[in-house]
Formats: C-alpha cells, structure tokens, sequence
C-alpha cells in the first residue's frame, strides 16, 4: 500500500511539471504557509534558529521571516519537478548561471563547489550539472520508490560520481583527484563525530571541518556556489576561486567558511535553510536548544 501510494504521489508531481512556473510557485506559496500553520516542530526549529541567529530583530519580525522561509522552501521543494523532468531548454531559461568558467581550473586542480543551505541548491545542482561531471554525497531514502526519483534526479545530465556519506575522505579525494568537483554542502549539524565547534551568527556551531581538510589533501581550489530563488526562476552565481586559502589552521578556515555562509544570508535571509536543527549539538555543559 505504501509503496503505490508513492507511485501515486510520484505521478501527480510528474503531472505538475507540466505547469507554468508562476501556477507552479501560486502552489508553492499556499503550500508553505499552510506548513507554517500547521507544521508546528518545523515552525518552532525555524523560530529558535532566527532568535539565534538575529536577537535584534523583534519577535514580530522573525515571524515574518520564517513564514516568508516556508515559503521559499515549499517553492522550491515543487520547483524540484522541473529538475526532474522538464527540458534542457527549459530549465536553461528559468535557471540562469553565471561564472561557469570558474567551474573548471585553468591549471587542472581539483575544486571544491562550495553550496550552502540556501532552497535554491537544488536547483543551482542541476544547472551545474549541464555543464560539469561532478561528484556529491547521497543519503539513499528509505522508500525505494523516492530514492528512485532522486537517485535519476541527480544522474539526469551527467554519469555524475555519488557517493555515501559512509564512504569517507578516501573516496572523494580518489574522485577529485580523477577530475570530478566536488559538490559539498558545508553547513549541517552531523553530531559531535568529526566536527569542531566554530561561531554561526555568534553560537557555537558543529561543523565538520571538510573543506579545510579535503584543500589540505588534493590541493583544490574553493569555488562558492550561490543559489537565489527568484519570481522568474533561479540565479546561479558561481564565484571566482578563494584566495589565500587554506590559511593558517582548520579551524580558523572553518571559521571564515561560516563568516562567509553569513555574509551571503544576510543577503537574503528568508532563503536559508532554517528548518534544520543547526544547533542540535552543544559542547559540553551547554543547554540544549531544541525540545
């Protein structure tokens, strides 16, 4: 029974690919703010991260801001039927992308696709894709029918390298090395194994410090990749490759990674990934956040 019903569910969202986007995004909207209404556990994580994060802002005001996330997210999440199944052409006009020569290193060296939780990553993934043969993680889903759909979802374009996330640095040095970028997201909470404790708006933050280390290992240059939703569709802004990193430590790179994550909130604060328990892991002796 679960299994068709995922069938079911798998063949109204391929009917909704169909839409035009501003029907798709109308859907989205009212999708979000009955998920602020009624997702009451997801609504409370977005409500503490943006008191966290942003404690001068009224509480009035964070409202706003997490209604206007659920929003973004909902867009995005129906806008994700697009990438599953609408033409090259299409996703090429509703997905620009700028500074695609920075997706590959004159001098040939490895580089790290730097993609923060922004709602548009998903988006930015498959529009990169069109361009590059990458390499990412992949969590497999526990409905086979779902993991399916996401699994040919990132293979759309490319024989793109996915990887478990059980797999290790060995293999994804091995994949950069063979000349794959690596498409990482750099800002969950993955518990205490692995990560270090560095600033996030201000709060101790866990953060499993792989991009320093993986520059360290192959050499590669950081290439940020940002993501904005917008009313016609999405922005990809691929930035030119860092200087002067890695620096001194991994934790003081580590550090900048998240200033950076900041400093491209702060341009559009409604569009980052509120609903994840970024503070879930406390160094000791530190209250917990969440219930």
């Amino acid at each position: 029974m679960k299994i068709a019903f995922s069938h079911l569910l798998v063949g109204f969202l391929w009917l909704l690919h169909w839409l035009p986007l501003p029907v798709l995004r109308a859907f989205g909207w009212l999708l979000g703010r009955l998920l602020y209404i009624f997702g009451r556990e997801r609504r409370e994580v977005a409500l503490i991260n943006l008191r966290l994060c942003f404690p001068e802002k009224t509480e009035a005001e964070r409202e706003d801001l997490a209604r206007r996330n659920f929003v973004a997210f909902s867009r995005a999440v129906i806008d994700r039927t697009l990438g599953w199944w609408a033409s090259k052409e299409r996703l090429e006009r509703i997905i620009r992308i700028t500074g695609v020569e920075h997706l590959k290193d004159p001098a040939g060296r490895p580089i790290i696709l730097l993609s923060p939780h922004f709602v548009g990553l998903d988006a930015g993934a498959t529009r990169i894709s069109m361009h590059i043969v990458g390499c990412s993680v992949y969590s497999n889903q526990k409905n086979p029918v779902f993991n399916k759909l996401l699994y040919d979802g990132r293979m759309r374009f490319n024989d793109a390298v996915l990887l478990s996330r059980q797999d290790g640095m060995r293999k994804i040095v091995k994949a950069m090395k063979a000349g794959h970028q690596f498409y990482y997201l750099p800002d969950m909470d993955f518990g205490p194994k692995e990560s270090i404790f560095v600033p996030f708006f201000g709060v101790q933050a866990a953060t499993i410090p792989g991009v320093a280390r993986l520059v360290r290992l192959t050499g590669a240059k950081v290439v940020a990749c940002i993501t904005r939703q917008v009313p016609d569709g999405y922005e990809v802004e691929i930035m030119p490759p860092w200087e002067n990193f890695p620096g001194e430590s991994v934790e003081g790179d580590t550090e900048f990674i998240n200033r950076f994550i900041e400093s491209q909130i702060l341009r559009m604060p409604e569009q980052y990934f509120w609903l994840h328990k970024r503070f879930k892991t406390r160094p000791p002796g530190e209250q917990r956040y969440y219930k």
